[in-house]
Formats: structure tokens, C-alpha cells, sequence
């Protein structure tokens, strides 16, 4: 049984410490000091820094201040000594009256930590009021036949200070007759009587001054006086008696000025005038006596003021009843006053963090509230809240101080600032509240990058454009404010065509204005792609980018240029070839030419600006082909002058003109002499040349004329070798039949060379030129590739019946036809009838003859401008090997051959093995063109 004691007494000892550990801890956080009354401003109340573990110097950097709610502010903080002084004089009789201790409950804020710390201060007594009676005078009547040891009670002096500076002990003037006697309550209070001791005779003495001293117990000590005058009456042997002893009444303290609050009676069984009563205050203080009234004839007590719980909630005083013969009858009266809710709660705000930083953690303080309400329990007790969702709480702090927190973070660009309600409300009947506004602004941080509108912007500018224009203008926005918001604009640098970019563009830092820092073309450039850069000034700075892409307009700048025919450099003009037996839609030539420009300003239009014979050339609209509109007649001018006009389609329209000249003859002697009579025969240069054109003519005859002697000869002596070796084997087969060169040939070959003839009408002379013998390589004989390599050149005649039958024309080889792909432009790819085939009215012997004629000619002058240099008739150039795909313009769709009334087109033969279409349906291959 004795081990449960012991645990018993173990577990007791373990609650006693921690009660008392607990007490220490709170006894611990609070902070006490204590300063006399009366202090003089300034005066020294306790060391905070120390207590607040602070150097002196700090209370000004960590925002150390004093919050506590009140009227007047009774300390101060010396933030150089770090120190709590006093703010004013302090009265304590004023400031807590009788009670004792008087305790002053301050509390200090310590911003930047966010924390209150509670200080108490007593505030001591010291002697400074005097025991004051309610009046200087007081006369006490006393009958005659009272008999001693009668006792009267005597006025109380009052002394506000406590201990032992309060009221101490009463002292009475000597006299035979009375002594004093003092009483002591079981309040502690004392109450001076005056006490009978020898009967009265007013014959022998009708009156007796005595003089009453209240004295404190202070240093120094304190007095007052009353002088008391003793009236001796004559018989009156009955006083006033109260019906009770104490009266007990409870009024709210928002009753009506003038209600009545209770009536006193006191009764007196004396008859006459003796039996009347008047009552009057006997004991009442300085500051409750003009809040009641009380009527001396019918008792009644009621309210001369207002009451106010808040200023004082009880009330104690005494009413003397007093009958004509000076006997008297006392009793007391008690008045509590209830609480009303008539006091709204009070909202403080003591210190507000503003503003704050929108990426201030949860949880941080932002403001301490002070919530008061004056009246009394429930009327008393406030409930304190925030309207609206806002991302603050209340959170209770010490005392009946709140902390208003954040609970999320906060976003400037959302809310700048947030109007926050404190609503406090309490919990009387009918509830009163009370509503507290708090502006909270909130400072910007650079979390926001600036942002484009778009992903991606466009811009155009016209070629040709002037240096330093505007070209676009580009917009960030950055929803941050102040620095944070100011936005700069740049261009990422890059190389474009070996130049960099801050070479063409330049864009205004402050205004993302974008400049042109050169004048554009659209033939070298078509467009620029950036990348606009937006950063802000923020710490550290935040940057976006947008991508723009700037195209150049065309415009229309370039004149068409006329590449075929092109002027000689001697200055002459060349001569086109038209037989005058040309059927209406030859093609004589055809104008080639082209725009730098693109789209609309490169589409190109034809037009026959003048004629010198009207009404016998069209020009295509949009090929640019010259073809004869009718039929030759031989009252047509041998040379016709053209002048054709090139026009785009820009705004405005540019245009160029050419000139052209058109020879009209059968046959290339015609043209010698139709252009010899149409010279001037007083020139002796043209008749000159003239001769020598002759002479060459005749020379190439001869020459030819030998050479297909000799090649003849050969095919003969061959023939007949070839006729003995099969005679002699007998069982050979045959070789086919050699075919000669008749007359026939020799006119074709008259015939196209006299178209190949070139003439210039600006020269002074005009001048012939054969073609380069370069194609004799080409020709190659059935037999050498069976046989033998020596023979270069070999040409095959056609047996038949008839001697006279004509050699067969063969179609033009289609590896001079360009495919659709080739024929780039809007010139080249018109269709319709302006297009056509390649004329069939050429023979390979033609070509052949006209081979060895230029072989001749070559031979014969040894000059290197036979090759259709300039102020020559161009016939090595249309002929020769340098007529290649290489020698060709990059414009196909403008390539022609002249003579002809088709334009060069992909031929689909040359894929398939077939006949071009087109040809001549009249035309037929042999065996051995198929073959080669």
C-alpha cells in the first residue's frame, strides 16, 4: 500500500513544476516597470533595448514603436538611449483613482520581426492631495436633553491617494463637552463621531465651535480642517427613521436625463413641526453629485446627467433626514448601472507594412490591428473578420491585437491594390459593428517578360525606297510598371549577302519604329527576315522575341531590254531574209526581249509601231514574232524597214523600240543586185564591194563545183571496184546504188543560200559571209562507218525510176526543240496561233553545200569574223557550231529560227522515234536518214 502513495506524491510533485514553470515562462514574457507619479516629462521608466535584447541604435532600423491603444500617449521611447521615458506629467489619482495598484499595460511593436511584446507599468502613489473635507463648515444640532455618550456621526474627509498617503486619522479641537471617536469599517474605511460627554444647557452656553482635522499618513504629512458649529436646541425627543437602512437600485445607463430612480422615506413620530422631515445629501462625492438630483421634500433621487457605464458603473452616497427639532436619521443608497451596446467596436490600425512586394511569401505580416469596444461582457467581446475573398487573414495576436497576413501570393498585374474591409462586430443585443478600410498597395516585380500581339508580323516596302524611311513599327507590352515596364527594342544581327543586318534595317530602341538604312532593290533582294528583340529594364531584365519578315515590292524601274536583234558594234543595222515567195504567216524574225522586273511589270506586249510598207508585217502581241500578213508581190520594196515597240505592263509603262530591216528577194544574186541598184552608184566603196561580193561568189562556185567533181570521181571509182569484187566472189551481195548530185541540188542549195544572206542598210558597205565549214563532221557517209574513217564526208543520192525526181526533204533535227520547261515568261508560253512548227523547206545537201561554200570562203579571206561578228550578215551565227544550247539565251521562250513560222517547242518525235508534228505531211524520210 505504500508504493501507490509514493506514486501519488510523485505525480503531484511533477504538476507542481510544471505549474510553475509555466508561471515562470509567463511571468517571463511579460516586461515590468514601475515610475512614480508626478514625473517630470522625459523621466526615465526602463532600459527597452536591453529587454528587447536590442543595441540602443537598432530601434530605429528594426521600426521599434509603441501601439498601445489610448487617447493620450503616457510614454515615449528615447530612440537615442534606447530607453522608455515619460511622455507627460502622470496623475495616478486621475488615471486609476482609488484603485491600487495602478498597472499601465503598453505594448511594443518590433516591425521588422513582426512581433509584440506586452509591457506593464505601475504607476506608484506619491503624497501629493490633502484630505478634504466636503464642506469648510458644518453646524450639528444637539437638544438640550440629549443625555451624554450620544453619538454624531461627522463628515468624512476624502483623500484620493492610496496606503498610507490616504486618509489616516481624524483629530478633534479639546473641548469639556464633546470628544471624538473614530470608527473603522470592515472596508478599511474610518468615520469620524462626535461623542457627547457632558449635558447640554443652552442658557448656559448655546453654541460650541470645534474644529475637526483629517490627516494622511504621507511624507510630508497632509491635513484639512471643517469647522463644526454645536447649536444646543430645546426639547426634541423623537428623529427621523428611515424605512431601510440601504437602498439598492439597478438603471441602465441609458435612462433619460430627469428619470426618477427610487424615493427614500424617513419617518417621525412627532407631531406638528416636529414630525416634518427634509432630506438632503450627507455623503457624496465631488463627481457623482452633479449626475443625481435629490428632492428635499419628497426624497425622490433622479439622474441631473447622463450615465456612462464605461465612466462609472456604481454608485455609493448617503441622505440624511433631518426633523425641525435637528434629530436626524441617515441611510444609504447604492446605484448600479447596467451596460448598454452602445458603444460600436474600435478598428486600430497600428502599423501597416505598405507597400508590399507581389512575391511576398504566405504568411507574411502586413498590418497589426488594435480591436477595443468599451462596453462590458458580451456588449464587449468583438468577433473580427474580412469581407470579401481576398488572399489576407486575421490572425489573433496578444491582447486583442490582430495580424493581418497573407495566405498566397499576390500579383501586381492582377491587383495593384487591394481595398481591404475589417469588418468587427460584437456580440450585444442588437449587435453593433464597425467597418476599417485598409489601402494596400502592391509593389511590382519584373516577373513578366514583354509580349508581342502576334507571333509574327509582316511588313512591305516598295523598291527604289529613300534611305532612312519608316518600313513598320512593332509593339511590345510588358504588364510590369516603372522600370519593369520600360521596354527596349533591338535587332538580332545577322549576314545577309556578306553584308550585316544592321546594314539595311536599324529599329528605334525606344519606339520599335523599324528604319531603312539603304534603298532597296527588288532584283538583288526580295526579302529580309528578323528577329525583333523586346527587353525590359528589370533586374535582372526579361526579353521576348517576334520574328518579322519584310518582303520588297517590285516596282516597275527596268526598261525592257531587247536582247535579239541586238545592234552591231560598228553601228549598222541587220538584215532579216524573207522570200518573196513566202506565204502570208512567215515568220521572217522574231523580236526577243525581257524585263528585270517581275509580275505585272515584266509581262511584256508587241506592237508594230511603223512600217515603211504598211499592212505587210504583224507582230505577235506576245511573242514578239514578225510574220508577213499577205502575200509578196513583186511591187514590194525590197527592203522593208520595221520599228517594233516593246511595252510592259507596269505603272507607268516603260517601253523600247528596234529597228528592223527586211530583205525581199527570190535568191541571194537578187538580193546582190537588187541591193547594188538600190546603192548609191556614185560610191566607189559599194561598187567595190559589190565586185568583190561577185568575185567570192564565183570563187565558192568553182570550188564546189570541183569538189563534187571530185567526190564523183571517187564514188565512181568506188562503184566499179565494188562491181569487180562482186563479179570476181560471185556470191556478194550487191551494195545499193550511189546517188549523184543533179542540178537539182545545186538549185535547192541556190536557194537557201540566198536566204541565209544577211544585209546591213546603215553601213557603208554591205558585206557576205559564209558559213564556217564546221558541219562537215557531221556528215558521214553509210560506207566510211562500215569501212573506212579516211573519207570525212560522204553524200547519198536517191535511184529511181525517173532521173528527174526530186531529192526528199528531211524534217529538222529535234535536238534544236526546247522542252514547255524551257520556255520560261509570259512571252514564250503564249499559245494559239502564233506558235507553229519548224519549216521543212531545207534539204541536208543544202546544208551540206552550204558547209563547203563557207569551207571556201573561209579559205579564201582567213578572217575570224565570219563567225556573225558584228556588221557581218550573221550567218555563221545562225548556222555554225556556235548556234549551241550555250550560246542561247537564259529567255528560251524567246529563241526563234529565223526564216521560219514556228517558234522552238519540245518535240515529241525526238523521244518517241516519230515525225515531228508539224512537218509537212508531203515530206518523207529515206531509209538512210533514219539510220543516221
Amino acid at each position: 500500500m505504500a508504493a501507490p502513495k509514493n506514486y501519488r506524491g510523485r505525480s503531484e510533485l511533477v504538476l507542481l513544476c510544471v505549474l510553475l514553470g509555466t508561471l515562470w515562462e509567463i511571468g517571463k514574457g511579460q516586461i515590468h516597470y514601475s515610475v512614480p507619479e508626478e514625473s517630470d516629462k522625459g523621466s526615465f521608466v526602463g532600459n527597452i533595448s536591453k529587454d528587447l535584447g536590442l543595441e540602443s541604435q537598432e530601434l530605429a532600423k528594426h521600426g521599434v514603436r509603441i501601439v498601445s491603444r489610448g487617447r493620450t500617449q503616457l510614454f515615449a521611447l528615447n530612440r537615442r538611449g534606447g530607453s522608455l521615458v515619460t511622455a507627460g506629467r502622470i496623475d495616478r489619482e486621475e488615471l486609476c483613482a482609488q484603485s491600487a495598484p495602478c498597472l499601465v499595460n503598453i505594448n511594443i511593436l518590433v516591425e521588422d520581426r513582426g512581433k509584440l511584446f506586452g509591457i506593464e507599468i505601475e504607476i506608484t502613489d506619491i503624497n501629493d492631495n490633502n484630505p478634504k473635507f466636503q464642506a469648510e463648515n458644518l453646524e450639528v444640532k444637539i437638544n438640550e436633553i440629549t443625555a451624554p455618550g450620544t453619538r454624531y456621526p461627522l463628515p468624512e474627509a476624502v483623500d484620493p491617494d492610496v496606503g498610507l498617503n490616504s486618509l489616516q486619522n481624524y483629530q478633534l479641537s479639546p473641548d469639556h463637552h464633546f470628544s471624538l471617536d473614530v470608527q473603522t469599517g470592515d472596508d478599511g474605511t474610518i468615520t469620524p463621531e462626535l461623542v457627547l460627554e457632558r449635558a447640554l444647557d443652552r442658557e448656559e452656553e448655546a453654541a460650541h465651535h470645534l474644529v475637526l482635522i483629517a490627516s494622511d499618513g504621507g511624507e510630508p504629512r497632509r491635513s484639512s480642517t471643517v469647522h463644526i458649529q454645536v447649536t444646543v436646541l430645546d426639547t426634541n425627543d423623537n428623529a427621523p427613521v428611515f424605512a431601510q437602512p440601504i437602498y439598492r437600485v439597478t438603471v441602465p445607463e441609458n435612462v433619460p436625463l430627469g428619470t426618477r430612480l427610487l424615493t427614500v422615506r424617513a419617518s417621525d413620530p412627532d407631531e406638528g413641526a416636529n414630525g416634518e422631515v427634509t432630506y438632503k445629501f450627507w455623503k457624496i462625492s465631488e463627481k457623482q453629485s452633479p449626475l443625481f438630483q435629490l428632492d428635499e421634500n419628497t426624497g425622490e433621487i433622479s439622474t441631473a446627467k447622463s450615465l456612462d457605464y464605461e465612466e462609472c458603473a456604481f454608485f455609493e452616497m448617503e441622505i440624511q433626514a433631518e426633523d425641525v427639532g435637528a434629530l436626524m436619521g441617515r441611510t444609504k443608497v447604492l446605484i448600479s448601472v447596467e451596460d448598454v451596446n452602445d458603444n460600436r467596436p474600435e478598428v486600430i490600425v497600428t502599423s501597416l507594412f505598405s507597400p508590399v512586394l507581389e512575391n511576398t511569401h504566405p504568411g507574411t505580416v502586413i498590418a497589426f490591428l488594435n480591436v477595443h469596444d468599451r462596453d462590458s461582457g458580451k456588449n464587449g467581446q468583438v468577433v473580427c473578420y474580412i469581407r470579401d475573398n481576398l488572399p489576407f487573414r486575421l490572425e489573433k495576436s496578444i491582447d486583442n491585437y490582430y495580424r493581418l497576413v497573407t495566405w498566397t501570393y499576390l500579383d501586381r498585374e492582377k491587383t495593384s491594390v487591394y481595398n481591404i474591409t475589417v469588418m468587427a462586430s460584437d456580440l450585444g443585443t442588437p449587435p453593433l459593428s464597425t467597418e476599417t478600410h485598409i489601402a494596400l498597395h502592391v509593389a511590382d516585380t519584373n516577373d513578366n517578360p514583354p509580349s508581342f500581339p502576334h507571333a509574327s508580323y509582316s511588313a512591305y516596302i516598295p523598291e527604289n525606297n529613300p534611305r532612312g524611311a519608316s518600313i513598320f513599327s512593332v509593339t511590345a507590352y510588358d504588364p510590369d510598371s516603372s522600370k519593369n515596364a520600360q521596354v527596349t527594342y533591338s535587332v538580332t544581327e545577322d549576314i545577309i549577302m556578306g553584308a550585316p543586318m544592321s546594314s539595311y534595317v536599324s529599329i528605334n530602341s525606344d519606339t520599335g519604329v523599324l528604319y531603312a538604312l539603304r534603298s532597296f532593290d527588288y532584283e538583288q533582294i526580295q526579302d529580309l527576315q528578323l528577329l525583333v528583340t523586346a527587353k525590359d529594364s528589370g533586374d535582372p531584365p526579361l526579353s521576348s522575341n517576334v520574328s518579322l519578315s519584310l518582303f520588297v515590292l517590285d516596282q516597275n524601274d527596268n526598261v525592257p531590254e531587247i536582247l535579239y536583234p541586238s545592234l552591231p558594234n560598228d553601228g549598222s543595222t541587220g538584215v532579216e531574209l524573207a522570200p518573196r515567195s513566202a506565204e502570208p504567216g512567215y515568220l521572217v524574225t522574231k523580236v526577243v526581249a525581257v524585263d528585270r522586273d517581275s509580275g505585272q511589270n515584266a509581262w511584256l506586249s508587241y506592237r508594230l509601231l511603223k512600217a515603211s510598207e504598211p499592212g505587210l508585217f504583224t507582230v505577235g502581241l506576245h511573242t514578239g514574232e514578225v510574220r508577213t500578213a499577205r502575200a509578196l508581190l513583186d511591187r514590194d520594196a525590197l527592203k522593208q524597214s520595221l520599228v517594233v515597240a516593246v511595252q510592259d505592263h507596269g505603272q507607268p509603262p516603260l517601253s523600247a523600240t528596234v529597228s528592223l530591216t527586211v530583205a525581199l528577194a527570190h535568191n541571194i544574186p537578187d538580193v546582190l543586185a537588187d541591193l547594188s541598184n538600190i546603192r548609191n552608184p556614185t560610191s566607189s566603196n559599194d561598187s567595190d564591194l559589190t565586185l568583190y561580193l561577185v568575185v567570192a561568189v564565183a570563187v565558192v562556185s568553182c570550188v564546189f563545183l570541183a569538189f563534187v567533181v571530185v567526190l564523183l570521181a571517187l564514188r565512181l571509182w568506188r562503184w566499179h571496184k565494188s562491181n569487180l569484187l562482186q563479179a570476181s566472189g560471185g556470191g556478194l551481195v550487191g551494195l545499193p546504188g550511189s546517188s549523184f548530185v543533179g542540178v537539182e541540188g545545186v538549185q535547192a542549195f541556190l536557194q537557201t543560200y540566198s536566204h541565209e544572206v544577211s544585209l546591213t542598210a546603215d553601213s557603208g558597205k554591205s558585206h557576205l559571209i559564209f558559213p564556217q565549214p564546221n558541219y562537215a563532221d557531221t556528215l558521214i557517209s553509210h560506207d566510211s562507218c562500215e569501212k573506212s574513217d579516211s573519207l570525212l564526208t560522204s553524200i547519198e543520192f536517191h535511184e529511181g525510176k525517173d532521173d528527174t525526181t526530186s531529192v526528199q526533204q528531211a524534217p529538222p533535227n529535234t535536238d534544236w526543240r526546247f522542252s514547255q520547261a524551257q520556255r520560261p515568261g509570259t512571252s514564250g508560253s503564249q499559245n494559239g496561233d502564233e506558235t507553229g512548227t519548224w519549216p521543212n523547206n531545207q534539204f541536208d545537201t543544202e546544208m551540206l553545200q552550204a558547209m563547203i561554200l563557207a569551207s571556201a570562203s573561209e579559205a579564201a579571206d582567213g578572217s575570224s569574223t565570219l563567225g556573225g561578228g558584228a556588221g557581218t550578215m550573221g550567218l555563221s551565227a545562225r548556222y555554225g557550231p556556235q548556234f549551241t544550247l550555250q550560246h542561247v539565251p537564259d529567255y528560251r521562250q524567246n529563241v526563234y529560227i529565223p526564216g521560219s513560222n514556228a517558234t522552238l517547242t519540245n518535240a515529241a518525235g525526238k523521244r518517241d522515234g516519230k515525225a515531228p508534228a508539224g512537218g509537212n505531211g508531203n515530206k518523207k524520210k529515206s531509209g538512210k536518214k533514219e539510220k543516221k
